[in-house]
């Protein structure tokens, strides 16, 4: 049965796809087949997972992959960093979340994604891959080879990781190809970070994992379409006529392992540092703005943008009596990434918001649109293209706009279908 939040969530898509049209560079041009086939893929793939007996058996093969990458990598940090890096503890642990640190965790799959691409160049597995992924997107979104590749890797990998993927062909992306890779990177989450969501919220969300999942999963055609929508391709430029011959050669299996681990190591380094400056930044306009009292509490910018995204959430399909609450965790996101969100959300007891707003922004905020993720775009493809670095910083503020819609957009799709079916 359908009922008014559903309609709510439905004139949520409307009002997102026409705010990214009224910025789109060619507004002649609108992709009707792409906006309704996307919205189409995403109401599929949520209703196969959830609705079809034995689907979750598929979704969870998947992520066992990535978390055996994730574990294989735990390994290698464990060895330098010990129990930094969650090997034994020299003292007892009472909360086991706070043995997650990013620097431990998140970034040596950088290096290790990085280094395995590099190898699977070399073997000209990755090659052929492409080609099939070329193939398949071409038939069905109109995505050439290589960007066709980084969407599917951005699925379950991180925004600088998938781009490393396909560092061979970014110097032959159209500008509409790097917009859209850049806006699917910052609507989807890496699998290093989903494990880590689902148990924050296991506690509190009933599926937890199937819906982190999912939820990365099903951003990434809504990703597609903005991005599509706020640059259109050119005629003639990019998809099924693009040119994807490189000269990325190895010399040896071990030549491509070592040159692959430096590039990572460069983008490591400098996500870091960006990270550190972009925090720090908010906290320190929280520091200047905090003798402000309203409504019995300290002015801040997650408050702030919490009120700014009062209608926001309640476009999603969110109750307005959560409204408040869930676009706090919207201000939050933004401005100190998803993982505070996350904490924040799993951290609201039972009763203190309904389910259904509680499922809605699991999705709303499962992606990497934040401010602090705009500095890791710009020095992580800055470091893998430095010739096309003027063109990502006239990018990226456009891409965290369609990036943060598309976790939008994807929440609103869950909103609209009946609520039957995740039970």
């Amino acid at each position: 049965m359908f009922s008014l939040l559903n309609l709510q969530s439905l004139l949520g898509l409307v009002v997102i796809v026409a705010a990214c049209w009224g910025l789109s560079e060619n507004r002649k041009v609108f992709p009707w087949r792409l906006t309704l086939g996307a919205i189409a893929v995403q109401a599929v793939l949520i209703f196969v997972t959830f609705a079809v007996p034995g689907s979750q058996v598929v979704l969870d093969g998947i992520n066992n992959g990535v978390k055996g990458l994730e574990l294989a990598t735990e390994e290698g940090t464990k060895f330098v960093f010990g129990y930094l890096a969650g090997g034994a503890q020299p003292y007892p642990v009472q909360d086991e979340l706070a043995l997650f640190t990013f620097a431990f965790k998140v970034l040596p799959l950088i290096l290790v994604i990085s280094a395995l691409s590099a190898l699977l160049w070399h073997w000209k597995i990755l090659k052929w891959v492409t080609h099939g992924f070329g193939f398949i997107f071409q038939r069905t979104m109109g995505l050439g080879g290589a960007s066709a590749l980084a969407v599917a890797a951005n699925i379950f990998l991180g925004m600088i990781e998938s781009p490393i993927v396909i560092r061979a062909y970014l110097d032959k992306l159209t500008r509409s190809e790097l917009f859209l890779m850049m806006v699917v990177g910052l609507a989807t989450v890496a699998g290093s970070t989903m494990v880590a969501y689902a148990s924050i919220l296991a506690p509190v969300l009933p599926n937890a994992a199937g819906h982190v999942l999912v939820a990365s999963i099903v951003s990434a055609p809504a990703g597609v379409l903005l991005a599509r929508i706020m640059i259109p391709e050119t005629p003639g430029q990019g998809g099924a006529v693009a040119d994807y011959g490189s000269a990325l050669k190895y010399d040896s299996a071990i030549d491509a392992i070592v040159k692959g681990t430096a590039d990572g190591l460069m983008v490591v380094l400098n996500i870091s540092a960006v990270l550190i400056v972009f925090v720090a930044l908010v906290a320190l306009v929280n520091v200047m703005v905090g003798g402000i009292v309203l409504f019995d509490a300290p002015l801040t910018v997650e408050r702030v943008l919490g009120w700014l995204f009062m209608p926001v959430a309640w476009l999603t399909g969110v109750e307005w009596a959560d409204a408040g609450r869930a676009g706090g965790l919207l201000g939050v996101k933004l401005t100190l990434t998803e993982f505070v969100a996350f904490i924040r959300l799993g951290a609201i007891p039972d009763g203190e918001i309904t389910e259904r707003t509680r499922m809605l922004m699991t999705y709303a905020l499962c992606g990497f649109a934040n401010i602090g993720s705009v500095g890791i775009t710009v020095t992580g493809l800055s470091v893998l293209m430095p010739e096309r670095r003027e063109e990502v910083l006239g990018l990226v503020w456009k891409g965290l706009f369609a990036g943060f819609l598309a976790t939008l957009m994807t929440a609103a799709v869950v909103g609209a279908m009946p609520a039957a079916i995740f039970v």
